[in-house]
C-alpha cells in the first residue's frame, strides 16, 4: 500500500528522516558511554546524581523523540510510491536491524532506570561492549540503504 500524496513530500521526508536518525544515533552512541562513567561513581554521590540527570535528559529530550521521528518519517517513506523495490532483499535486513536498534533503545531505557534506582549490577566492561552495538547496526543499515546488496 502506498499513498500518492507522499510523492510530493519525498525530499522533505527523506531529509527529516536522516536528521532524526542522526539525532537518535548520537544519543545511542553517547548514553552507553555515560553508563560507563556512571559505573565508576559512588551510589548516592553528587557525581552519581549528576549522571542520573544527564541520562534522563538525554533519553527523554533527545533519544526518545528522535527515535519516534525516525520511525514516523521512515514509515512515510515506506508508504511513498516507488521508493522501495519490494522484491529486493536489502530492506528486510535494514528493517531487522532497525528493529534490533529499537530493542537496544528499550534495553538502554531499562538500564537507565536501574541506575536511577541505584540497582545497576553491570560492569563498565558490559557498557563498553554495549557501546559498540549501535555502531555495528548503523553500519549494516547504511550499507543496506546505499549499496542495496
Amino acid at each position: 500500500m502506498t499513498i500518492n500524496a507522499f510523492s510530493y513530500l519525498y525530499p522533505w521526508t527523506k531529509a527529516f528522516h536522516v536528521m532524526s536518525l542522526i539525532a537518535w544515533m548520537a544519543g545511542m552512541f553517547y548514553l552507553p558511554r555515560l553508563f560507563v562513567y556512571h559505573c565508576d561513581t559512588v551510589r548516592g554521590s553528587t557525581d552519581s546524581e549528576r549522571f542520573k540527570v544527564m541520562e534522563y535528559r538525554l533519553m527523554k529530550q533527545i533519544i526518545n523523540p528522535a527515535m519516534m521521528a525516525t520511525w514516523i518519517f521512515g514509515i512515510i517513506l515506506v508508504l511513498t510510491p516507488g521508493i522501495i523495490d519490494w522484491s529486493a532483499g536489502w530492506w528486510h535486513v535494514k528493517l531487522f536491524c532497525v528493529l534490533l536498534l529499537s530493542a537496544f533503545h528499550g534495553s538502554m531505557s531499562r538500564w537507565r532506570k536501574d541506575f536511577l534506582h541505584d540497582r545497576n549490577w553491570r560492569s563498565t566492561r558490559f557498557y563498553r561492549i554495549a557501546n559498540e552495538v549501535p555502531t555495528v547496526l548503523m553500519v549494516i543499515v547504511v550499507i543496506m540503504i546505499i549499496v542495496r546488496p
